[in-house]
């Protein structure tokens, strides 16, 4: 996105996640379900760069949630996200699973934007999050 500013005054609601802040380098964290929507959505950053995928394994149709506790959602290297009822790990950039039982499928992106202030907003409906 060339021009998150202007993403967010053209969006009519906006949904706040987080503040940039709160997401270290290498760590992710699960944020809601806001309003509207029926899964959290886990936030990463890697290489500096803020990532948002929909919690939900895509090796089930509807999706299972893939942490184990709160915010248990990083393999024990810190280097995937995992699904821990099928020990599925997918990149923290692409969201390709790369090991387990939904090899070849990918988590479901959520387009997010990073306001002057540091706040993390989804970029978007939240209906099929």
């Amino acid at each position: 996105m060339s021009d998150p500013t202007a993403l967010l005054q053209h969006t009519e609601t906006r949904h706040l996640l987080c503040r940039a802040s709160d997401i270290g380098e290498g760590e992710a964290r699960g944020f809601g379900p806001l309003a509207g929507s029926r899964r959290k959505i886990i936030v990463l950053r890697r290489n500096g760069v803020l990532h948002a995928w929909r919690d939900a394994c895509p090796h089930y149709s509807t999706g299972t949630p893939m942490a184990w506790k709160t915010d248990a959602y990083m393999n024990g290297d810190k280097t995937h996200l995992t699904c821990h009822s099928h020990h599925a790990l997918f990149d923290m950039e692409t969201g390709q699973c790369i090991l387990g039982p939904c090899l070849g499928q990918q988590l479901t992106r959520v387009n997010i934007v990073v306001g002057d202030e540091g706040d993390v907003f989804v970029a978007g409906p939240t209906e099929e999050i």
